[in-house]
């Protein structure tokens, strides 16, 4: 017998989106039952580790603009954003920076007490509004401790959803394992939002939490939503080396150099005027570009790398906006940043793709609405500026919250419950999973799939890499990997882990095979055999639809407003 619980709005996931969705649905209506179901404790969510900022205008009386930042946002994304919905980010933000400054958000401040804002990459004015070097802690402390003066929220914590239920039209509910338990539940509910993250644990060397797999993005995507634009993943110019964490563009904004191994400020061959603060793809390409050139150094691990100079800073402003990465540099290199260089790397940081949704947030299922990064609402194009993603969660995260109470008030949801649905999820994930058998390590699969992803679809790309990278993916998908060899039912992490790397290889073959057709460089996507931006063939989106052979690849027009594309020059 499969236990249920009920809730009017489920949210699945608890990071910045999430958070930000529950109390704005909770402040409109406090009758409603609101559920939030999440593979992590609320405070382990990926969201707290956001180092550098969050975009707003606030100083329009300094010269600042709401146009300027669409217009950086659409320049950045090289002209692949969709222009309606970079313009709905830019004119919500400075609301929400305001709101939080209210529920008690611990801005950096001038010493006139104002907020203050760092300069970040391709942003034409400085508005990446920072709390030292950790933002996304701070804000998710805020929402969470605000999240608690509503008596209608509850968490699910450590619960994972493997499948939404839907009468083909229409949302009804999800399938979830209750980790501590290993019991398996329905939630019934009558209006889910999808704030899972991204899929940022495709790739081995990588700033994301391990928990950041595309479980929900790969439960939307069985459940017959598309996934948009997969094949933009953003490589962050500064992963420290050799663990992978994110080192951020406010080291950058606050005056940090990169040099080669001639000594030089290499940037100005590449981005003469806005140097270490162009757009991400761009830095990372020059990177990439030097590093092959054998302008690069050798890392103690025999990885290639440059090298990010801040002890020009000082040590007194590195401890007190760049505190974090100082500590993350001693901790995991064993180097302080106002005393030596460090060794950095593009690393995989964020993804433009996601769950393709509308201006609203809202998907192709009826009841259902994405937030934050596991949607793709096209505001980033193919490349997104440093300090939209947590804007893009916070605005999104309030605008699905509203919405989705207007839709439960509307609608009085008295279908029939689709057993059989739950019954065959149960079959997939019991019987195809936890008690399949085979003689190859899940964990070796995982391995390879994420080095895979490392080697064939990097920063550079070319159509040789791609096709072998999805030929290894599909041999990858065919071996005997399914099963779990830890028998128990509370905790279990082996099945986790196992269901996690099901979803991995689904979405990798996506990223692979968006990346393969895309014959042309846009944004953080750089073939080397298709070197320019083709806009007669490729200015539109990409979807993917779920079938069980392969994806089934469709386009999507790209919105246009003001601003017709051009070549991007920094």
């Amino acid at each position: 017998m499969v236990q249920s619980i009920e809730f009017d709005l489920i949210i699945c996931g608890s990071g910045l989106a999430g958070l930000r969705a529950a109390i704005e649905a909770a402040k409109k209506n406090s009758k409603i039952k609101i559920g939030i179901v999440s593979k992590v404790q609320v405070m382990r969510s990926h969201s707290v580790s956001a180092e550098g900022g969050t975009a707003a205008v606030l100083f329009e009386d300094e010269g600042d603009t709401i146009e300027s930042h669409i217009y950086d946002t659409v320049k950045g994304s090289d002209f692949l954003a969709d222009q309606d919905v970079a313009k709905r980010l830019c004119e919500e933000m400075p609301k929400e920076i305001r709101q939080l400054d209210h529920w008690g958000m611990p801005w950096s401040r001038r010493e006139d007490g104002r907020v203050d804002q760092r300069n970040f990459g391709g942003y034409s004015f400085p508005r990446a509004t920072y709390a030292s070097d950790k933002v996304g802690f701070f804000e998710m402390q805020t929402l969470y401790d605000t999240c608690q003066k509503f008596e209608n929220i509850e968490y699910l914590n450590e619960w994972f959803a493997t499948s939404i239920v839907h009468d083909g039209n229409k949302f009804m509910g999800l399938t979830a394992i209750e980790i501590s338990s290993g019991n398996f539940y329905q939630i019934k509910g009558k209006a889910l939002i999808i704030a899972t993250g991204g899929a940022g644990r495709i790739y081995s060397f990588s700033t994301y939490a391990l928990s950041s797999t595309p479980d929900g993005l790969d439960m939307a995507y069985r459940a017959g939503m598309a996934l948009k634009d997969m094949e933009f993943v953003q490589f962050h110019p500064t992963g420290i080396l050799p663990s992978g964490i994110l080192i951020t563009e406010g080291a950058r904004g606050e005056g940090g150099h990169l040099l080669n191994n001639k000594g030089e400020r290499f940037m100005k061959k590449y981005a003469a005027e806005k140097m270490e603060l162009a757009p991400r793809d761009i830095v990372s390409r020059a990177i990439m570009t030097e590093i092959n050139e054998g302008n690069g150094f050798k890392h103690e691990t025999g990885v290639d790398c440059m090298k990010l100079d801040l002890r020009h800073i000082g040590d007194e402003k590195i401890k007190e906006k760049l505190g974090g990465i100082r500590e993350i540099s001693i901790k995991f290199s064993g180097v302080d940043p106002a005393d030596e260089v460090l060794d950095i790397r593009p690393v995989c940081h964020y993804m433009m793709g996601g769950i393709h949704t509308d201006i609203d947030g809202a998907t192709e299922l009826q009841g259902v609405w994405a937030a934050g990064e596991a949607a793709c609402n096209s505001v980033h194009g193919s490349n997104r500026l440093g300090a939209n993603s947590t804007s893009e969660c916070i605005v999104w995260g309030k605008i699905t919250g509203s919405l989705a109470v207007d839709y439960i008030e509307k609608n009085s949801h008295s279908d029939p419950w689709p057993n059989y649905l739950v019954t065959l999820e149960e079959k997939r994930i019991y019987d195809g999973i936890f008690r399949g058998n085979g003689d190859a390590n899940p964990y070796e699969i995982a391995k390879q799939l994420t080095e895979t992803m490392n080697d064939k679809a990097y920063v550079y790309r070319n159509e040789k890499n791609l096709v072998e990278g999805l030929k290894t993916i599909r041999q990858l998908k065919e071996q005997t990997w399914k099963h779990v060899d830890d028998s128990a039912k509370e905790y279990n992490t082996n099945f986790t882990n196992v269901m996690e790397l099901d979803s991995m290889i689904r979405t990798a073959e996506i990223v692979l095979i968006g990346a393969i057709n895309r014959k042309e460089s846009r944004g953080a996507h750089a073939r080397t055999d298709y070197p320019k931006r083709d806009d007669a063939n490729f200015l539109h989106h990409t979807l993917a639809y779920y079938d069980p052979k392969e994806p089934i690849m469709k386009t999507h027009p790209v919105t246009i407003t003001n601003y017709q594309p051009v070549e991007r020059k920094y």
